[in-house]
């Protein structure tokens, strides 16, 4: 265990681990002269490097976590735990039953654009959440998502058409990411780098956990008492002096205040990345719309390249509080990391996105066998993902077994469910892909959040967590976008082909409904033509899912093999 002077609290940062110039090694040499913990670090003096220390969000942060007891940090453990398998439990009944909603307003080939807008405004906001928690502090804005997810949930309830459950979708999955997002901050932020691996494992991945029933009240009963405590101990950090004092915005006039917290916000860094982000996503969002314009959609990315473009110049040049730092927007590693998160999010939500509708209609189970199928992913994904953070513990290298293992996995995985995705395939094919795609993306997850959080300082860790979470969202975005384009191109025209002239005054309604489609008796012949058709489909989405691989494999190419043992960024009690 180890601990900190409440003299430190509040000084100035120490600077943030840095890399050699790119002008001095290969983006793809794996030299190892580089992966010693004797890092350079930047000049405090230089003048060039935009200055920067902790907001105070995380000073305030850093002194709860000097004012912990271990009683205490054990039982906020157990909390996090109890609250990431509440989520798995809420997330895997929204998961499954969601086709059954868009159906029940003739809409079934819109489940993944509900899905669409949600993760493009879940994603920017990621880099809003991280200010507000950077800025007010982790319990503060741990509240404020609390009341974001449960406004979303409770508009869940009682939505009448499709328009308002996605609006609520956005709702809850803003707030819901924001809930998880400062719990993982907060595991990360207390352990030093080399056993983040494990700590994060362990909660994060069971927030996917396997379950069947909404459990809303039990997720608000979890919710709580953790940020009770959090803020309990924040208060007991008061009360020793380890929260340095500042005069804020007492004494300010509004027009004063709103300057303050634009500062403190980086407010034109994050309308501009916020912004761009969008427009650069919207194309991608209504590209299956009919009537879409070729030129205003060029038109479009051009606007939005050109706002993210402006983004990394007011952060070079004018920022007075930097968003991130200007170099560590360079890192190879940084940008391969989020490459692959991308790419990871993009292949997943390609295939996945119609999986557990494929099952019940083309392999015949039932709702909870589906979900159990489906939630197969995670399981495995979890198991692998501790082994693997116990491998990084003990050995300290990341890159061979993301690069050598992961990605391989990865593309032959999504490969051979491809070919096992005929209508004549039995299940067990299908689950024994499932476990080498969720084995390979536990191997994935945990490698591509060290490497983000090795390139870093920690002061830096929630904002990189943050632009991590924000290419997950990105790949999200595109990865449904992909899916819905060839739904809704591939399975009508299939279902024309293959259903008997009798039915194809039914089609409109067989399209739209996925209940409708399970009335149908397995061997019936409208029932095959439903199967041919969802294969037809599935086939070209797991094209796609696999194809864009070789854009992570580029992105973990880049990355630095840095070694983290030995690399502890953090303070206080650890």
């Amino acid at each position: 265990m180890a601990s900190l002077d409440s003299s430190h609290i509040g000084a100035q940062s120490t600077p943030y681990i840095s890399q050699p110039d790119d002008e001095d090694w290969d983006w793809f040499s794996d030299d190892r002269n580089h992966n010693e913990p004797t890092n350079v670090v930047l000049d405090d003096d230089d003048e060039s490097a935009p200055a920067w220390e902790p907001q105070l969000g995380v000073q305030d942060i850093e002194a709860v976590t000097v004012a912990w007891t271990t009683g205490a940090l054990g039982f906020v453990y157990i909390i996090i735990w109890l609250t990431y398998f509440a989520e798995g439990i809420l997330s895997a009944t929204t998961g499954i039953l969601a086709p059954y909603v868009t159906s029940d307003f003739a809409l079934h080939s819109l489940t993944p654009t509900v899905g669409i807008l949600s993760s493009v405004i879940g994603g920017v906001t990621n880099l809003t959440l991280a200010k507000v928690l950077d800025v007010f502090g982790r319990p503060q804005g741990y509240l404020f998502c609390i009341l974001l997810a449960t406004i979303g949930l409770g508009m869940m309830t009682v939505c009448n058409s499709v328009q308002a459950y996605a609006a609520a979708q956005v709702l809850q999955t803003v707030g819901n990411n924001g809930i998880l997002y400062s719990r993982r901050q907060f595991s990360e932020s207390d352990y030093m780098l080399v056993g983040r691996p494990n700590i994060l494992e362990v909660f994060e991945r069971t927030w996917l956990a396997v379950g069947v029933w909404h459990v809303y009240d039990s997720c608000a009963g979890h919710y709580l008492p953790l940020f009770n405590t959090l803020l309990r101990n924040y208060l007991q950090a008061r009360k020793l002096g380890l929260v340095p004092k500042t005069n804020g915005d007492a004494d300010l006039t509004a027009s004063e205040s709103l300057l303050y917290y634009c500062r403190q916000f980086d407010a034109v860094g994050l309308v501009l990345l916020s912004t761009g982000v969008a427009l650069f996503l919207l194309p991608f969002n209504v590209y299956a719309l009919p009537g879409w314009n070729l030129p205003l959609a060029i038109g479009i990315l051009i606007t939005g390249s050109m706002l993210i473009s402006g983004f990394v110049m007011w952060e070079r040049r004018y920022a007075a509080i930097t968003f991130i730092p200007y170099s560590l927007l360079l890192d190879r590693t940084v940008l391969g990391s989020c490459l692959l998160a991308a790419t990871l999010f993009t292949s997943f939500w390609c295939w996945n996105s119609f999986f557990g509708s494929y099952l019940q209609v083309v392999n015949g189970l039932s709702v909870e066998s589906a979900s159990y199928v489906v939630q197969l992913y995670t399981v495995c994904s979890v198991v692998c993902s501790i082994a693997v953070g116990a491998l990084i513990h003990y050995a300290g290298r990341f890159k061979p077994v993301c690069l050598y293992v992961g990605i391989p996995l990865s593309g032959v995985g999504s490969g051979l469910m491809m070919c096992f995705s005929k209508m004549e395939s039995s299940v067990g094919y299908i689950i024994m892909c499932q476990v080498f795609i969720s084995i390979a993306a536990g191997i994935i997850m945990v490698c591509d959040e060290v490497a983000i959080l090795a390139a870093a300082s920690d002061h830096h860790a929630a904002v990189c967590l943050a632009v991590l979470g924000m290419f997950s969202n990105i790949g999200s975005a595109i990865g449904l976008t992909v899916a819905s384009a060839i739904w809704q191109e591939v399975f009508p025209k299939s279902l024309m082909q293959y259903l008997p002239p009798a039915e194809l005054a039914n089609l409109r309604e067989i399209y739209a409904n996925l209940s409708t489609q399970l009335s149908y008796s397995l061997g019936s012949e409208t029932r095959i033509a439903i199967q041919h058709a969802y294969a037809d489909a599935q086939m070209r989405m797991l094209a796609v899912g696999t194809t864009v691989w070789i854009a992570g494999f580029m992105g973990v190419i880049i990355w630095r093999d840095i070694n983290v043992i030995g690399l502890q960024q953090n303070k206080g009690h650890v």
